[in-house]
């Protein structure tokens, strides 16, 4: 009871500084700024707006119910971020589902953390918040990652210090928005996985992509499965069957081209000729990304 009392006491002293319009905190910088952002507010759920940058379009109905039971029964355990507006007005940053779940059950206000933001901080808080914290669908993080980079003009290598990510985890989610639009839908729809479409990637006729996943469909294939459909259409195994005598690469060059391939982001390849000698090939999906390869072997940050 003690904990519940100290909780009110210190929401109704916020909120006298929030409804006080003529001491109105607009930045970090005006008075009282410092006893407000950072820190946890009971705020009216009339007064908070939905985040136009929200990375997550869709929620699934029967998860929300079971999350509004649960906040029934032990309130909203992580309170939601948002960014002041205006006199008590708000946008909501992180925790959607949160919001959605306690305007279920009625709740009229929701614990919030205040921050001052402008648009583009905002943007760049809600993508990466809800990528580390929200159960996303593959398509719903490769746009938040494109989105980053494009509206935030982040590169890859600043894009993965952000959010902890790998480059190359990064590109391969990338590379997922090339699909088809279908299997795209199929993907953020749970008929397909992740593994699935980096398979079907590999095939640039968009028609035979679509009727590989029309396959997958009618047949419930594995993505090892899938895989080897791939190979066979490309025609991977017939080569494969041809080069099987030569000899088999060194551990140690295996290793190297894992390494290079983490290091640049890229899936580097390797050609050695019988007498040991051989050459790299590095592959680049567009001049920026020829640019951003080249920095990386020059050394320059």
């Amino acid at each position: 009871m003690a904990k519940a009392t100290k909780k009110q006491a210190l929401g109704r002293g916020l909120s006298a500084l929030l409804k006080d319009p003529d001491h109105d905190i607009k930045s970090v910088e005006d008075k009282n700024a410092d006893k407000l952002v950072g820190h946890i507010v009971e705020l009216d759920l009339t007064s908070i707006e939905m985040n136009p940058f929200q990375p997550r379009t869709s929620f699934n109905e029967e998860s929300l119910r079971e999350l509004a039971s649960s906040i029934r029964e032990l309130g909203v355990i992580q309170p939601i971020t948002v960014r002041k507006l205006d006199f008590n007005k708000y946008q909501l940053v992180s925790g959607e589902r949160r919001y959605r779940a306690s305007g279920l059950i009625g709740l009229e206000t929701i614990p919030a953390y205040i921050r001052i933001a402008n648009d583009q901080e905002s943007l760049e808080m809600a993508l990466v918040e809800n990528i580390q914290r929200q159960d996303l669908d593959p398509i719903e993080i490769a746009i938040s990652y494109q989105r980053l980079l494009d509206e935030i003009n982040l590169t890859q290598e600043q894009l993965s210090d952000r959010i902890g990510k790998n480059r190359s985890t990064i590109a391969n989610y990338l590379r997922l928005l090339k699909l088809d639009p279908i299997i795209q839908t199929g993907m953020r729809d749970g008929f397909v996985t992740m593994g699935h479409g980096r398979a079907l990637i590999n095939i640039e006729n968009t028609q035979i992509q679509l009727d590989i996943y029309e396959k997958i469909l009618e047949k419930s294939l594995s993505v090892r499965e899938t895989e080897k459909l791939v190979r066979e259409l490309n025609g991977v195994e017939s080569k494969e069957k041809t080069t099987s005598k030569e000899k088999p690469l060194p551990q140690n060059l295996k290793k190297g081209i894992k390494e290079f391939s983490d290091y640049l982001g890229a899936k580097v390849d390797i050609k050695v000729a019988q007498k040991g000698k051989g050459k790299l090939i590095i592959p680049f999906t567009s001049e920026e990304d020829f640019q951003r390869i080249k920095k990386l072997i020059q050394g320059e940050n």
